[in-house]
């Protein structure tokens, strides 16, 4: 099966070359986390469709340009109005062959009707695959899981978590990877040191 890689050169090298073509991954990650910083280097591994549904397009340009990781030069369209998930799709239908589509960040869609939103799910999955793209949901966090969370959890073939926690004066990140469907899940999350660029985490844990 045709890998495509992240970028993230450590997830290439544990994903066995990077992610199944036509795969759909949802990265969860707290409000307050890094976590864009991901979405910055997917964009410069191939042409990428950027689909933000809270910042505006002109926002995300601008933080794609002071970003410190190397960045592509994305297609980036703002999703908002009474119709998100038309919109989202219709744009979707645009997504570059081989390519990135980045939907930032997903909640004003999860706010939809469940069965619409499920069938949304559907079409949109449809779309990365024809174009034998990689799809990228961000998903933050919250508090208990939404029926429509649950929903993009199911539809997705890969899973990445990135856990951040605080204790004291230091901020640890690491990623679990706990579903893969056309590959092997990681068998321990990986510490990443998350500050202008993403990299491998080597500080040892102290007991």
């Amino acid at each position: 099966m045709e890998r495509l890689p992240t970028g993230i050169s450590v997830l290439d090298r544990e994903l066995d070359g990077g992610l199944p073509a036509g795969s759909v991954v949802v990265l969860k990650a707290e409000p307050a986390s890094q976590s864009e910083l991901f979405l910055n280097t997917f964009t410069h591994v191939r042409e990428t469709l950027y689909l933000t549904t809270v910042r505006s397009p002109d926002a995300v340009d601008d933080a794609l340009e002071r970003s410190a990781v190397r960045t592509g030069d994305p297609t980036i369209e703002g999703v908002d109005g009474d119709a998100p998930l038309k919109q989202t799709l219709d744009r979707a239908a645009s997504v570059p062959r081989d390519g990135t589509l980045i939907v930032d960040s997903v909640e004003p869609l999860e706010a939809s009707d469940p069965v619409r939103y499920r069938s949304f799910l559907d079409d949109l999955r449809s779309r990365v695959d024809e174009a034998n793209a990689i799809g990228v949901i961000h998903a933050l966090k919250r508090g208990t899981a939404s029926a429509n969370r649950v929903a993009t959890e199911q539809i997705a073939d890969v899973v990445f978590d990135l856990r951040t926690t605080v204790t004291g004066t230091e901020i640890a990140n690491r990623l679990a990877v706990p579903k893969f469907r056309g590959g092997a899940a990681l068998e321990e999350p990986v510490k990443l040191k998350l500050t202008d660029t993403v990299s491998v985490d080597t500080s040892r844990d102290i007991a």
